[in-house]
């Protein structure tokens, strides 16, 4: 069968490359294997295992999990468990756990995640069919530079020719082997919520983004979490201060962090959970271990090296600006390419190949933007965009940074947010938003009102100079901007300082 893209992965990336083509009249088709990189089956061989990892196994399904878990957290049984944790605390029981009875239904928990999945995938199903598309459910292996063949589960085969391809297959999580993963006590990302129960403790090994965002779901429902990582700070990428106000959260949900220490080995113990044995001589008692340290690309049986597309150790494809792997009518987007490696990003550079592949408007001069925002799903959400406080100061940039606390906001006082900092850093010469970090409560819509002003190269004045609504927890930008003006004005000698 012939055909003028041939995408394979139906992700993020995959879906937008597709939509891109076929909005151009191209003749698109979208492979789809149905199954992540450790052989782990989606719910069925059809259209329901449309939208990759993105919406089975991660992006989706822990973001409804977090949902769930925070407005149980809102609810009066929520707040009840918090108040009996909390007076454990005082009379000096910190670290115990809760009994399985103050815990929430796992199975309910999960009710959200299993709708949002659903219908997530019809939706792809029926944009990639009203737009053109034909879905191939199956394993894509790549025979040549212009020919890939699909074979579906039952081994039945396609061979389909076209002009240009995209490889949009995704990632998966690493365990290492010392660790005995069994989907059952040792769980990844991908296996994590597929258990039926809430456990009352929990060893999460990675404090990245992915460990400290289920840290902070299942400790908000009451499991006592410890937090492992080898490295002497979690969240390495993120401004420190926002990263303090995460720790202060972490320490009133009872979780406990461990730095500069990692996993020898593990014991399960015969009535289940484990032992897990610590470099620094530890050991912790878990009914679960989640690991996440990390992840590989999904290239294994694809057929890279024998076309002679270059891929790292960690089969991370290597590509060009445009997205262009070693071998130029196939592109690669996506979690394979390696960092950013965000659901948002995946779909900008998945839209941007299909445009230069085909020459679509401006295709030559496309290419994603300097600074794109980053969502980190904790509780609360950390949001940011462009360079950190520390970042700027080690290039020697002359700045001011202005905050705006949550628990000084009405809007803040309202949903009982007390944690939650907006921070704006800003040129002090031109008044120019170099960055913004947000820790708290919608962090991550907020953060696009600071990304329009960037991309438009606005200053401080946009949001001195404008209304806003209240009480809402976007005037965090006004009392933030004020903040830094006038510290501008009283080293300047023009003003004094409000």
């Amino acid at each position: 069968m012939l055909f003028d893209l041939v995408v394979i992965g139906s992700g993020p990336g995959g879906q937008r490359a597709a939509m891109q083509a076929a909005k151009a009249g191209k003749k698109v088709a979208i492979i789809e294997s149905g199954w992540d990189g450790q052989h782990l089956p989606a719910s069925a061989g059809d259209a329901s295992t449309l939208g990759g990892g993105c919406v089975h196994y991660g992006t989706l399904p822990s973001k409804s999990f977090r949902e769930s878990v925070y407005r149980w957290s809102l609810s009066s049984k929520g707040t009840l468990r918090s108040h009996k944790k909390r007076s454990s605390d005082k009379e000096g029981k910190k670290g115990a756990t809760v009994s399985e009875s103050d815990l929430p239904d796992m199975l309910r928990l999960l009710e959200r995640k299993e709708r949002v999945v659903a219908d997530e995938s019809k939706i792809i199903h029926d944009q990639l069919k009203r737009n053109g598309v034909q879905i191939f459910l199956g394993k894509g292996r790549i025979q040549s530079p212009n020919e890939v063949v699909v074979t579906d589960k039952k081994g039945g085969t396609q061979k389909l020719t076209t002009e240009f391809m995209v490889i949009a297959v995704g990632s998966h999580p690493v365990c290492p082997p010392h660790l005995e993963f069994d989907g059952k006590v040792v769980h990844d990302s991908n296996t994590i919520l597929t258990m039926d129960k809430l456990p009352r403790t929990m060893v999460v090994l990675g404090a990245g983004i992915i460990g400290c965002e289920y840290a902070s779901m299942f400790s908000m429902a009451g499991t006592k979490v410890s937090l492992v990582d080898r490295r002497h700070e979690i969240l390495a990428s993120v401004d420190r201060e926002i990263v303090n106000h995460l720790v202060e959260r972490f320490e009133s949900q009872n979780v406990e962090i461990l730095l500069e220490s990692e996993a020898k080995r593990i014991e399960k113990l015969p009535g289940g959970g484990c032992h897990l044995h610590l470099s620094n001589g530890r050991k912790l008692e878990a009914d679960v271990v989640l690991v996440a340290q990390g992840r590989f690309g999904n290239i294994e049986g694809l057929g890279l090296d024998t076309i002679g597309i270059d891929h790292d150790e960690r089969g991370l494809i290597k590509v060009d600006h445009h997205f262009r792997t070693t071998v130029p009518n196939i592109y690669a987007v996506g979690d394979v390419i390696g960092a950013p490696a965000l659901a948002s990003t995946s779909m900008e550079q998945g839209r941007i190949a299909a445009r230069h592949a085909f020459q679509i408007s401006d295709a030559l001069n496309a290419a994603m933007p300097k600074f794109f925002p980053y969502g980190i799903y904790t509780i609360p959400e950390i949001s940011m965009i462009g360079p950190t406080q520390e970042e700027l100061a080690t290039r020697g940039v002359d700045f001011v940074v202005g905050k705006a606390h949550y628990r000084e906001l009405a809007r803040g006082q309202i949903v009982g947010d007390r944690w939650g900092l907006l921070k704006l850093l800003v040129d002090r010469k031109t008044l120019k938003i170099l960055g913004v970090h947000i820790v708290g409560d919608n962090a991550a819509d907020l953060i696009h009102i600071g990304q329009a002003v960037m991309a438009f190269d606005g200053d401080v004045q946009y949001f001195i100079h404008n209304v806003f609504n209240y009480p809402t927890l976007a005037e965090a930008y006004k009392t933030a901007a004020f903040h830094a003006h006038n510290q501008v004005q009283t080293v300047s000698g023009n003003g004094t300082k409000a």
